[in-house]
């Protein structure tokens, strides 16, 4: 008792740790400064009440203004080159001592002059020249010994390609030929040196000179009100009102602490009551630890990368596949959930939105088409499917949106379809996530019960082999259940691959087993006791098995309950008979349960059951088929095998049905076909 007090404390303490976890993360990954709270576009209606300034502020010019400004006094700038006045004369000096005696004086006295005229002018490196050329810059003021020298047109300074060109200008072939034996690039170097710190300096404070803003607004003063259309001038207006409120925000690091408990109840009440739906309705779910960190999981990871998304890229809120919360719970769980879960995370990532309206309209909606289309994930079409619906849908409720503001087509960001494709996209990687939820989580999904459940696999293509009658038997208790499953609305899918997993266990060992025997049957010369014994074993050899081979927890379950608690009645009531007066060990001659936890399990039982019995009828008649399925149940009801079992009597009603049904028509008698008699005359002919 104590052990179990403490497994269950800490139980709910991993619970606690994860809620206040989850709430904790949220909470960080909220905007870090008040959000200005009202969305504006030019040429759309004003959704808002009456703004008026509550403070004098200025009206900010915008940034296409400013540039324009900026770049035309940039055409004003004069930026500042040092001259090397020393480098003419090093350079003529070096030509003059290479050269002696090797050129002509004619020849000598042309060049010299050429790089006299090169260096008056000046010589700049080409890639400066050319960066500021591309801001307009007219002209360059040359410094000499600290002092301005004078400025010149930027076109009148050569690089040191266009220097060498000018060297060999009106040069003949025959002189060009004979220069080019001493590598003249080596006499043209860049005397016009820029001068980065000055220039920099005096073109801040050119630019200093244009003013960001071009009025005021008074407080009190109207600024617009609810349906006004936004024009150029007021989205000024409300922009600067904008920048304003933000920088204030901002001189303060930390965030008041109102501002924390508002943003602490908002998330507590939104996340209080997603956890309020799984307690009142899926009370399994609540209860599971699993199953509640996978929701807390999911729900943070979404709301952290809406929020790492917006802060830190460029992002279209709409490239982010948030569908994929609403498909993967709908995988492992149901539809209601799933869309309370993602409106849980649409409402949360809203406060990070630069439009949070607009994003919680269509993201609900894009939600509700998502748990609608996908049912289920019994084919990995049916993925490429919702992603297809999601994307239509996304297009059509944008367009929608755009039209009903505007009632015209020029103010749709045609861009934001290309973000739809992309979140299509996206959503098909849900494919590997499950695979990747299944293993953190322990789930099963339906994709891995399809598998499972194929008869061509390596361990049920030997299961038919070894063992032919008893996987004849699990085929058959397989359909009765998932009949059965159909009626009362419990997961066909399970309780048909449970199904053909339960008796694996009997593989070890076929022979002993009498659906696999031919006119002997081993058993019969053993002793009840450890003749029960071996029966009872295939159940925890068909766990030994299925851990060997990785199967689920979820179809362990079935191998270990479909007997549940209740013994091994041949043998037991063999011994019974045979020593009426002998004390008996009833645990030798009872399996060891547990007992079936789930309407699959229960219903599993009942199949398995009523499917060996029906093999030992001597007759199948309606009225034979009724009482042993009547009998077989009411049994096990009142042994109490489905106390544990989520599955009502009118549940049981309805599978009883089910397999009378079922069995009527595996057993129905058949239509004895005449013979064919010969004629007199020994010819035969067909009798009608």
């Amino acid at each position: 008792m104590k052990h179990k007090f403490t497994q269950q404390s800490f139980t709910l303490a991993i619970k606690i740790v994860a809620v206040i976890c989850s709430l904790g993360i949220i909470f960080y990954f909220m905007p870090r400064a008040k959000n200005f709270g009202y969305t504006f576009e030019v040429g759309r209606p004003w959704q808002y009440e009456l703004l008026t300034a509550s403070f004098d502020f200025p009206i900010y010019k915008s940034d296409k203004e400013i540039k324009k400004e900026e770049d035309s006094l940039l055409t004003k700038f004069v930026p500042y080159f040092n001259l090397n006045g020393d480098c003419a004369k090093e350079q003529l000096d070096k030509f003059s001592e290479e050269t002696d005696n090797k050129l002509d004086a004619r020849l000598h006295a042309f060049v010299a002059k050429r790089l006299k005229e090169i260096y008056a002018k000046g010589v700049v490196n080409f890639t400066q020249l050319e960066k500021l050329k591309d801001f307009g810059v007219k002209e360059i003021s040359v410094i000499t010994k600290n002092v301005v020298a004078g400025v010149c047109p930027i076109d009148d300074v050569f690089t040191t390609i266009e220097a060498y060109d000018y060297l060999f200008q009106d040069v003949s072939d025959m002189d060009t030929k004979t220069l080019r034996t001493f590598n003249m690039n080596r006499y043209i170097v860049e005397n016009l040196i820029y001068d980065e710190k000055k220039s920099e300096q005096v073109k801040e404070e050119l630019l200093s000179t244009v003013s960001r803003t071009y009025g005021l607004v008074q407080a009190g003063e109207r600024i617009i009100d609810r349906g006004e259309i936004v024009t150029e001038n007021d989205y000024k207006i409300i922009n600067s009102l904008k920048i304003i409120t933000e920088q204030q925000q901002h001189l303060s690091k930390q965030k008041t602490y109102l501002m924390v408990v508002g943003e602490l109840l908002i998330i507590v009440i939104i996340v209080g009551l997603f956890l309020l739906y799984l307690y009142l309705f899926r009370p399994k779910f609540f209860y599971s630890t699993r199953s509640l960190l996978f929701f807390l999981a999911i729900l943070v990871a979404m709301v952290a990368m809406a929020s790492l998304a917006m802060r830190h890229t460029s992002l279209s809120p709409y490239i982010l596949p948030f569908a994929l919360l609403p498909i993967m719970v709908r995988v492992f769980f149901d539809s209601r959930t799933a869309l309370f879960e993602h409106i849980t995370a649409v409402l949360l990532s809203s406060f990070v939105m630069p439009n949070p309206y607009q994003f919680v309209l269509i993201q609900i909606i894009v939600g509700m088409v998502a748990v609608s289309t996908l049912k289920n994930m019994e084919q990995r079409s049916q993925l490429i499917q919702t992603a297809f619906w999601i994307f239509l849908t996304y297009s059509f409720t944008y367009l929608a949106l755009m039209l009903m503001k505007s009632g015209t087509l020029e103010n749709i960001d045609w861009w934001n379809f290309a973000s739809f494709g992309v979140n299509g996209l996206l959503l098909l990687f849900a494919y590997g996530f499950i695979y990747i939820i299944e293993k953190t989580f322990d789930f099963l999904s339906d994709v891995t019960l399809i598998e499972l459940s194929n008869i061509n696999s390596k361990l049920m293509t030997e299961f038919s082999e070894k063992a032919p009658g008893t996987f004849q038997h699990s085929l058959q208790v397989s359909n009765l259940a998932t009949e059965a499953a159909k009626k009362i609305n419990a997961n066909t899918l399970l309780v048909r691959t449970g199904a053909l997993y339960h008796d694996i266990g009997k593989l070890t060992n076929p022979i002993l087993f009498v659906e696999n025997q031919v006119n002997y049957n081993p058993l019969m010369n053993l002793p009840f006791e450890k003749a029960a014994e071996v029966v009872i074993n295939h159940v925890a050899e068909g766990v030994r098995l299925a851990e060997k081979h990785g199967l689920p927890r979820q179809i362990i379950d079935f191998i270990k309950t479909h007997h549940g608690k209740r013994k091994a009645s041949y043998f037991y009531n063999s011994y019974k008979n045979q020593f009426p007066n002998q004390p008996i060990n009833e645990a030798r001659f009872t399996y060891p349960g547990p007992l079936p936890n789930t309407k699959e399990t229960a219903i599993l039982m009942m199949a398995d059951a009523v499917e060996a019995s029906s093999r030992s009828l001597k007759e199948h008649t309606e009225e034979e088929i009724d009482n042993l399925v009547d009998s077989i149940i009411d049994a096990q009801i009142a042994e109490g095998s489905f106390k544990n079992a989520p599955i009502t009597f009118k549940n049981i009603e309805t599978v009883k049905g089910v397999f009378k049904a079922k069995l009527k028509n595996i057993y129905h008698s058949r239509i004895s076909y005449p013979e064919l008699k010969k004629t007199s005359n020994n010819e035969e002919t067909n009798q009608a």
